[in-house]
């Protein structure tokens, strides 16, 4: 396994780990809908795409510096 792979697969134990610690519940719940399930990975979706922009404009203004 390359050491890119590793690094994301560490950041991915992480994050359960800390999920787990924030939330007191994990993707093994049985609480949520199909919909439910949707509609946070759309929440998710939004937030990346802000932080998109917002990278998008940094390099930008740092370009015309």
């Amino acid at each position: 396994m390359d050491s890119i792979v590793a690094s994301i697969i560490k950041q991915f134990e992480d994050r359960s780990v800390a999920g787990k610690k924030k939330y007191g519940t994990d993707l093994d719940r049985q609480d949520l809908s199909l919909l439910d399930w949707i509609e946070h990975a759309k929440q998710e979706h939004m937030d990346a795409i802000l932080y998109l922009e917002k990278i998008k404009w940094t390099i930008l203004q740092e370009e015309q510096q």
